[in-house]
């Protein structure tokens, strides 16, 4: 073992030096994650020994960046001036600045006032908030609500509520397969992946009309094996901005109920989308007043931008009112040795504004504000798109897509283009978020966009 430079002398001298052989001392003294320590023993003449210890991650490889949040670390890297980023669905006003809502910041100076302490919720969550929420969502005079037929349980925001829809399909429906939009929020493929809850995917966007692929959507939910999982948007479908109209809502209900699939609507953007709580309900309305047993997964990131907050809830609409507390006894089961219990802050600020008439009709106006702004923007994308391209192409699927992301149709080759020549990041799929762009900025976006469009293959 010359090449350590000890001379091993001692009696110990053949035990020590079958160990480096095994541990390969000499051939790999340089390997990355290895840990080479030397203390010193009485060996009898010499004085020494070795210690060679294995990461036990040493097979645990990087990870991929998140394609969405990775959008973020990349725009902070840029230190071009012209740089936009439009692929985090965060609402930005029109100096691309991150907006607290005044009622928001009203709500938490009243909960200082009160003194309000950090005690422990309970597994479901606060009570005031679940039942504002659940009337948020199906309206406070539904009748599902008064009959005791909804299991609502507070969650960690849109991803943790559907999480744990997800870990009581993979337990109570182990034969069930979700359904999924093509394409659909990046992260849900996720989510199901990981509660080992097999999907397919149904047809929802069509490259051709940049709008929605209506009859194979059907065909596909037709062809699902009966009592399939349904995975909806409840309104501003995220990545497309496309919609179904309420007539196609009525049929899509129409083949659900048919099949006996069960319906699960992701609300993210009730109120964000029209700037009407009450439009942006009206798909998940139409399946509870048809009868029938609803998931309903909610998220108050982008209506009242408490993204950093991580409020939202999970609804399971039931069919009898003992239903519904064996549906919520297990939700609580499943969160327990998930979260243990939801955070408090968040959950307060929904129930004291929705609790209180005057902060409650603040809200409206704001959102009614932010939605108009994003509307704006639209328009205006739209309108330096027709102004600048001579080529004649129609850009109107723009303004009829809704909420806060377009799907430009732009292909990967196209998206990279925007972000390695124009500074203008997003997710390679061609969506942008119209949340983080100004109406000063559209004219410059028009132009990435029609560079990337006609020059880019």
């Amino acid at each position: 073992m010359a090449s350590a430079a000890f001379a091993l002398t001692s009696p110990a001298a053949p035990a020590i030096a079958a160990r480096s052989k095994v541990l390969g001392w000499g051939k790999n003294q340089g390997r990355n994650g290895c840990r080479v320590g030397i203390t010193r023993k009485n060996f009898g003449r010499v004085l020494m020994a070795l210690a060679v210890d294995v990461s036990r991650f040493e097979g645990v490889p990087m990870a991929p960046p998140d394609p969405i949040l990775g959008v973020s670390e990349a725009f902070k890297a840029d230190k071009n001036d012209l740089k936009l980023n439009l692929g985090v669905g965060a609402y930005r006003t029109e100096e691309l600045q991150p907006y607290v809502l005044n009622v928001v910041k009203k709500a938490e100076n009243l909960m200082l006032e009160k003194g309000e302490n950090k005690e422990y919720l309970p597994i479901e969550g606060l009570a005031a908030f679940n039942k504002a929420t659940a009337e948020l969502l199906l309206g406070a005079d539904n009748p599902v609500i008064k009959q005791g037929l909804v299991a609502t349980l507070q969650s960690l925001s849109g991803t943790g509520s559907l999480r744990l829809a997800a870990a009581f399909i993979q337990r109570y429906f182990p034969e069930a397969k979700v359904l999924i939009s093509s394409p659909t929020w990046g992260n849900h493929k996720n989510i199901f992946n990981d509660a080992r809850v097999p999907w397919s995917e149904y047809r929802y966007y069509d490259p051709k009309t940049v709008g929605l692929d209506f009859e194979g959507m059907i065909a596909d939910i037709e062809a699902a094996p009966e009592g399939s999982f349904v995975l909806l948007h409840g309104c501003a479908h995220n990545p497309t901005g496309i919609d179904p109209t309420p007539e196609q809502w009525e049929k899509i209900a129409d083949v659900i109920q048919e099949k006996k699939h069960m319906p699960f609507f992701d609300v993210a953007y009730q109120g964000f989308a029209s700037g009407s709580l009450d439009e942006d309900a009206f798909s998940v309305r139409l399946f509870v007043k048809r009868g029938m047993e609803v998931f309903v997964a909610q998220s108050y990131s982008k209506n009242l931008g408490l993204y950093a907050e991580r409020i939202g809830a999970i609804n399971v609409v039931c069919s009898a009112p003992e239903v519904a507390d064996r549906v919520k006894s297990q939700l609580k089961r499943l969160a327990r040795p998930m979260y243990s219990n939801p955070p408090i802050h968040g959950a307060r600020i929904v129930a004291n504004i929705v609790g209180d008439p005057t902060m409650f009709g603040e809200w409206k106006q704001e959102m009614e504000q932010m939605a108009g702004r994003i509307k704006n923007v639209r328009q205006k994308l739209y309108d330096s798109l027709s102004a600048k391209d001579k080529s004649g192409k129609d850009w109107s699927f723009i303004l009829r897509q809704i909420g806060m992301f377009s799907y430009t149709g732009l292909n990967k080759a196209q998206s990279d283009n925007m972000t390695d020549k124009w500074h203008v990041y997003m997710t390679k799929d061609g969506r942008i978020s119209l949340a983080g762009l100004s109406l000063a900025k559209c004219d410059y976006l028009a132009d990435a966009i029609i560079d990337s469009f006609h020059n880019v293959s």
